[in-house]
């Protein structure tokens, strides 16, 4: 699925849409260059599934923790790291978290889950392409449920 996000607004939609059709666990990679809106896409999500007060961004920490509906959703940032073995040290149980959120993450290959929905995210414009990929049967039920909502409807398909 591929999709022309135009605007920030189109880029929050679509992290409503995501947040409104996601399943009870799932892993997220993010991809793309610096400034491709991964970020923003991971807050828009968040926000979306309620999450108050700031949400920052996980560049330095490498990890920050949300409560969401049915647990608790992770975003991480890995550009920081040097290798993979260094996840170790942030003390990560997969089994804790029902929604990860992860940027750069070819960073961790080998240390992270595998992921049920790729988003491939370039700026194009004024705006960003987006190219959504499932890696999983999670990750097809979510694709296929986003196209059933209609929740894309108001974007441009590309």
């Amino acid at each position: 699925m591929h999709l022309v996000l135009p605007d920030s607004e189109s880029t929050e939609a679509l992290g409503r849409a995501l947040a409104a059709t996601r399943p009870p666990r799932a892993v997220v990679h993010l991809h793309g260059d610096l400034g491709a809106g991964k970020s923003t896409l991971a807050r828009a999500l968040l926000r979306a599934l309620g999450v108050q007060g700031p949400i920052r961004s996980p560049t330095y920490t490498l990890v920050e923790r949300y409560p969401v509906p049915g647990g608790e959703a992770w975003h991480l940032d890995l550009y920081r790291i040097g290798h993979a073995g260094e996840l170790d040290f942030l003390g990560l149980d997969g089994d804790e978290a029902t929604l990860w959120l992860v940027e750069w993450p070819e960073r961790g290959a080998g240390a992270l889950p595998a992921a049920d929905l790729r988003i491939e995210l370039a700026q194009e414009g004024m705006g960003r392409r987006v190219g959504l990929q499932a890696g999983s049967e999670t990750g097809r039920e979510w694709l296929a449920a986003l196209a059933e909502t209609g929740g894309l409807r108001p974007l441009v398909a590309g």
